[in-house]
C-alpha cells in the first residue's frame, strides 16, 4: 500500500470513529493489516500528527487524538471566529472552480444515508470553504477543528427524533444558502450564515457532551421495544 493510501486510510478512520479517540496505535499490527513496513508507517504518523489527528508521544507510540474536556472547551471557544473568518474571505475570493466543489459536496452531504457519510461530506464540505479562502494563516485552524467537529458531528446527524431530523434539513438548507452568498459575493451574509450553521452544531456538541438522561424506570424502553 502507498503512503498517501495508507494516509487516507487511517484518517478515514479516525473521522468515521473506527479508530475510537485517545486509542493505542499498534505499530506492529498496522503493519499487517496494511501490508507495510515500519519506515513508511512511521512516516504516515508523523503527517498524521502534525495535522492533528494522532499524538506522537516518545516510548508511548502512537495514539488517536482525544476528545476530552478541555478539547471540546477549546473547539466551542474557537470554532465561531475561525468559521467566520474562513467565510468572509471565501466569500471575497470565490471561484466558479471553488463553488463547483461546494455544490458537489452538498449534493452528497443531501444524499448522505447515515451519520458517518454525512459527517464526511459535511468536513469535505467546510474544507473546501477553507480552500476557496486561501489564507495559510487559517486554514491549519480549519483543518485541525474540523477533525474534531466532524468526529463529534456523528452523535448528533443520528437522527431518531423528529426534531433531529429537522434539524439536519436546516443544515443543509443553510449549505445552499451560505453557497449562494459565495456566489453573490456577499461576505456579510456569508458570515451570518456561517453562525447560523455554527450555532446548529454547538447545540449538538452540547447533547454529545451532555447526552439525554437515563429514563427514570430503565426497562420501560425495553418493554416499549418489545
Amino acid at each position: 500500500m502507498k503512503k498517501s493510501a495508507l494516509f487516507d486510510a487511517l484518517r478515514a478512520g479516525i473521522l468515521d470513529l473506527s479508530l475510537a479517540p485517545g486509542s493505542a496505535l499498534d505499530e506492529v499490527a498496522l503493519c499487517e493489516t496494511y501490508g507495510v513496513s515500519r519506515t513508511p508507517l512511521r512516516e504516515v504518523l508523523q503527517r498524521l500528527s502534525g495535522e492533528g489527528y494522532v499524538t506522537l508521544e516518545a516510548h508511548r507510540g502512537a495514539a488517536v487524538s482525544s476528545m476530552d474536556l478541555p478539547v471540546i472547551r477549546s473547539l466551542i471557544q474557537t470554532a465561531p471566529m475561525i468559521y467566520a473568518a474562513v467565510a468572509r474571505l471565501a466569500a471575497e475570493n470565490a471561484s466558479p472552480d471553488g463553488i463547483e466543489t461546494l455544490k458537489d459536496a452538498q449534493r452528497d452531504f443531501r444524499d448522505a444515508s447515515t451519520p458517518a457519510d454525512m459527517a464526511i461530506h459535511n468536513h469535505r464540505f467546510h474544507e473546501a470553504i477553507g480552500t476557496m479562502a486561501d489564507c495559510p494563516y487559517l486554514i491549519p485552524g480549519l483543518k485541525r477543528l474540523l477533525i474534531d467537529h466532524t468526529r463529534m458531528s456523528q452523535r448528533f446527524y443520528d437522527a431518531r427524533t423528529a426534531t433531529e431530523r429537522a434539524t439536519i434539513r436546516k443544515a443543509r438548507d443553510q449549505h445552499d444558502a451560505m453557497i449562494a452568498a459565495f456566489e453573490d459575493r456577499a461576505p456579510a451574509e456569508a458570515v451570518r450564515l456561517t453562525l447560523d450553521h455554527w450555532a446548529l452544531s454547538r447545540d449538538g456538541i452540547g447533547r454529545f457532551v451532555m447526552p439525554s438522561p437515563l429514563p427514570l424506570d430503565p426497562t420501560q424502553e425495553i418493554r416499549d421495544a418489545v
